[in-house]
């Protein structure tokens, strides 16, 4: 039975992704860790649970030695708009942080590590329709110069050292579970909290601003696809774009309209829009199909009827 340590399990995609894999492998099996701060200081847990900074290499080490892991997933990040504002603080956890996980990979023996990149990863200058899983890379904020960092060390890792690692470049990603964490596209999950407690929001990008979005429930199956994939059959390794839908700002609160006929939306862009700019539109993610079988289950539609029904009942 897999042993799994999960790096960051308390922000927006770990907290469902440890519940996600404990269902699947086993409570006993998922450790969850995240930082010591103000804000998990007085954080209720589920054991396994262990506090601790991915920068202190060996206190990773003694984790994965005491609980015996053999695979890793590494979601700890200072995401795009929270990394502008602490660009040095993103660089040392989300490249020094990663870079202890791979060491600590390739000193003992961990049969796997998954890490996510994003699609911050590209830059203006990367084709934004329909970007290609191969294409220029120069982002422009902090966050994506370390994404593209992380990739390019993950795919050393594997072809230097034989380490068995891989990562999906994620859209934005909406979920009624969590809330987002400082990232760029956190308008599309805070516009349906507002439009059920207020009918209205104020949205930081224009209404024309379309990126590409993920709905959580696609988002973990992405995950566990490729964390369960035959590593033989993958040429790919810690770069695999991924898709799931893309919209518009304006067609996402024309969705919302369809169940709530008096919302209201303003658009009042800030610093956040010019990072929205820099990303691309649609993504091409036939390589992850390909080598993998990847295929999303949710469109806008789809999406939003489940987030307003799930949301309606958790704040009453």
């Amino acid at each position: 039975m897999r042993k799994i340590l999960i790096i960051g399990a308390t922000g927006q995609i770990g907290s469902e992704l440890s519940a996600k894999m404990r269902e699947l492998y086993g409570r006993e099996n998922v450790v969850a860790s995240t930082v010591k701060n103000a804000e998990t200081e007085n954080l209720q847990v589920e054991e396994p649970f262990e506090f601790f900074d991915i920068r202190d290499k060996k206190r990773l080490a003694e984790v994965c030695d005491q609980y015996r892991i053999d695979h890793i997933i590494n979601m700890a990040a200072l995401l795009s708009a929270t990394g502008e504002k602490n660009p040095m603080l993103a660089w040392d956890i989300n490249v020094n942080g990663f870079l202890n996980v791979l060491e600590v990979a390739k000193e003992k023996g961990i049969k796997q590590v998954l890490t996510p990149s994003s699609i911050a990863a590209f830059g203006p200058e990367t084709p934004r329709v329909n970007t290609p899983q191969e294409t220029v890379l120069r982002p422009t904020t902090m966050y994506g110069v370390t994404k593209v960092t992380g990739e390019l060390l993950g795919n050393y890792y594997v072809k230097k050292f034989g380490v068995d690692v891989r990562g999906l470049r994620y859209p934005g990603i909406i979920s009624y579970k969590t809330l987002p964490g400082g990232g760029t596209t956190d308008y599309a999950v805070a516009i349906y909290y507002d439009a059920i407690r207020y009918k209205k929001y104020t949205c930081f990008v224009r209404e024309d601003t379309k990126l590409p979005m993920m709905y959580m429930p696609d988002c973990l199956k992405a995950t566990v696809d490729l964390f369960e994939a035959d590593f033989s059959k993958l040429k790919h390794h810690a770069d695999f774009n991924l898709a799931g839908m893309s919209f518009t700002a304006g067609e996402l609160a024309a969705e919302i309209k369809k169940h709530i006929p008096d919302f209201q939306i303003e658009y009042k862009p800030d610093f956040r829009q010019a990072i929205a700019d820099s990303w691309p539109q649609s993504i091409d993610d036939s390589a992850a199909r390909e080598e993998w079988g990847w295929k999303p289950s949710y469109n806008l539609a789809t999406m939003t009827e489940d987030m307003l029904t799930q949301l309606e009942k958790k704040l009453k």
